[in-house]
């Protein structure tokens, strides 16, 4: 989970430079939230962000060296550090509070999270993936783009390649040629002409959030897989083999991982399959019920993920550090344990609330703090 330093630079302009650079590597992420587009108050807040760490405690970092340094400081101990009153009063103190409960700082649930606690971000333009993670994903885009493409062109093939292609051929120069594009969407999707704008953007938007979901969940597999490996040589070892704490706690995590893991790829077949179903007749409705389907899903997922590429990265570090067996146990026994039962509860609580909320607007995992 190495970054950047987050720290003042001599020059201006390769300062900001620098900045936005960060920024945008953090919003790609879903365990960091950089808190300068948070409305704060306090200024030495500013540069900060807020973390996951391995055991999923939510901590301000308020520097990083570039040796990988970290400082780092619970949120109960803010008022200590920027001498707020004691009475918790204080309106940032109370924001990040709240926002240290969330499970997952990626844009998508973020966008969702920050709307139910009435946050509003300084500069709505940065709840985004970055230009360069946009294009990574498209290698997942082009399944979703190309039942769009063959429903407006009656054709398997065609000149537009992606999204972004298809979305330019209505701000071409050509107006005539823009506006007879329009007008064949709009009839072939069954909406009116002045909504076209607005489905593309959505259409973009909701299929590049899957595509985001399954990038990260086909990064964690590898690790999984390793980590599992790393578990066996725990529980084969003459000298651990008999701790019965380490036994069920390699048991408990390895049983969870397979679990919610088994979970989040099956919603996201369900989302392919409801994706293929929409396009036999798409209309206006069918998208919407499908979009609902889909975010109703965010947070959840999102949280599942978040909680899992933390662990893995945690114990990635942990054999990157060196350590022998005994210290991997103990970080076992500690580290990896502490916060997998927040994964559990956030499973659970998702499956037990399927059938009351349906969409992401009454949908809410609060409980599983």
């Amino acid at each position: 989970m190495a970054h950047q330093a987050l720290k003042p630079q001599k020059e201006t302009g390769s300062s900001e430079t620098e900045e936005q650079d960060q920024i945008e590597a953090d919003m790609d992420s879903m365990h960091i939230l950089p808190l300068s587009i948070i409305p704060l108050q306090t200024p030495g807040l500013r540069r900060a962000r807020l973390i996951k760490n391995v055991r999923l405690e939510s901590m301000v970092e308020l520097f990083r060296d570039a040796s990988g340094g970290s400082g780092q400081i619970d949120t109960s101990e803010l008022s200590n550090t920027f001498g707020w009153p004691k009475n918790g009063r204080h309106p940032d103190e109370r924001m990040i509070a709240a926002l240290s409960e969330l499970h997952s700082f990626d844009v998508y649930s973020l966008r969702i999270q920050l709307r139910k606690l009435g946050i509003k971000v300084e500069q709505s333009n940065r709840l985004k993936l970055s230009e360069t993670k946009r294009g990574d994903l498209m290698q997942y885009m082009n399944v979703f783009t190309l039942p769009l493409l063959q429903q407006i062109y009656n054709t398997a093939e065609s000149s537009v390649d992606n999204m972004d292609e298809l979305v330019s051929k209505y701000s071409t120069p050509d107006k005539k040629e823009a506006l007879e594009n329009l007008k064949l969407m709009a009839n072939k999707l069954h909406i009116e002409l002045q909504e076209v704008p607005n489905f593309l953007e959505e259409y973009a938007d909701i299929y590049l959030s899957i595509a985001y979901g399954k990038d990260c969940l086909n990064s964690l597999i590898p690790q999984i897989l390793m980590f599992e490996e790393s578990m066996e040589e725990l529980k084969e070892n003459y000298e651990l083999r008999n701790d019965v704490r380490l036994m069920r706690s390699i048991d408990f995590i390895k049983d969870s991982i397979t679990d919610v893991t088994a979970s989040v790829v099956s919603r996201f077949e369900s989302f392919d399959n409801s994706s293929n179903s929409m396009w036999e007749d798409i209309t206006a409705e069918s998208f919407e019920t499908v979009k609902k389907m889909i975010r109703s899903h965010h947070v959840s997922v999102g949280a599942i993920l978040c909680g899992l590429s933390v662990k893995m990265n945690g114990w990635q570090h942990n054999l990157a550090a060196g350590r022998g067996l005994v210290r991997r146990a103990d970080f076992v026994r500690s580290d990896m344990m502490q916060g997998m039962e927040k994964i559990n509860q956030i499973e659970d609580i998702v499956q037990k609330q399927q059938q009351s909320a349906p969409t992401w607007e009454s949908f809410t995992i609060e409980k599983a703090s």
